[in-house]
């Protein structure tokens, strides 16, 4: 299963811009390092974006509720009969720790909207090749800075959302873990399947197939239409893959 591609999709809002968040912040993480001279478009870009998610969302207090319906479904599998009790009782503790540091964080993006330098940027990353030099001397100025200052800077603007990134990626990573994939089959390229109290679909391919899944999902349901990546070739009849309805 490790060659296979894993296609997720969210049973709801809520996850669904859980998942975004997650994108964007691994983005910061992987060209927070500024080793290439590309790497300070993609951090803004995805540092903007981010911030634009938690000004019309109320992250912390969703995730917050979350976290805590989490660990009350921890709590209730303590006495589940074969169940690690060391490791459930680590995890009910991380669960509440970051649930506390979340809460009691500032507004999430407060920081990072009164950034002089990040407010003097934002706007022009909106505009298509807004990022020369000669619209943003300011930026092309910031890229000659030493790598060690620049570094210095994404950290910066990254541990302010270190409550956010930690506690989100408990929250994914808990609900990921929760349900093994099983093995099904997918005739003419069509799957679908009643779900109940769901938040993430896992689906794991081999490329073999050569195909990529479209999904439509809500709260009941979930259907897979699986398209060919060459127009040339046709779906196979049957298809055997590995599903998570976690």
């Amino acid at each position: 299963m490790s060659s296979d591609t894993l296609y997720e999709h969210p049973l709801n809002e809520q996850v669904r811009v859980y998942l975004r968040l997650e994108h964007l912040l691994n983005q910061l993480d992987q060209a927070g390092e500024m080793l290439s001279p590309h790497d300070a478009y993609v951090f803004f870009k995805s540092l903007f974006d981010l911030m634009e998610i938690l000004e019309q969302v109320q992250i912390k207090g969703d995730l917050a509720k979350d976290l805590d319906k989490l660990k009350i479904k921890l709590e209730n599998w303590a006495g589940v009969p074969g169940v690690d009790r060391e490791r459930l009782d680590i995890l009910i503790t991380r669960t509440a720790q970051l649930q506390q540091s979340l809460l009691q964080s500032p507004r999430l993006g407060q920081s990072l909207k009164a950034d002089k330098f990040l407010s003097g940027i934002r706007q022009r990353f909106n505009i298509p090749g807004g990022t020369c030099s000669f619209d943003l001397p300011i930026l092309h100025h910031w890229q000659s800075l030493p790598l060690v200052q620049r570094q210095s800077d994404t950290q910066r603007w990254q541990d302010s959302l270190r409550s956010l990134k930690n506690a989100l990626g408990l929250w994914l990573s808990i609900t990921r873990e929760s349900v093994g994939p099983i093995s099904s089959n997918v005739r003419n390229g069509f799957f679908q399947q009643d779900i109940e109290n769901a938040s993430l679909l896992r689906i794991f391919i081999s490329p073999e197939h050569q195909c990529y899944p479209l999904i439509s999902a809500h709260k009941s349901r979930f259907a897979m239409r699986f398209m060919p990546f060459d127009e040339t070739v046709e779906v196979a009849e049957n298809m055997a893959l590995k599903i998570a309805i976690c």
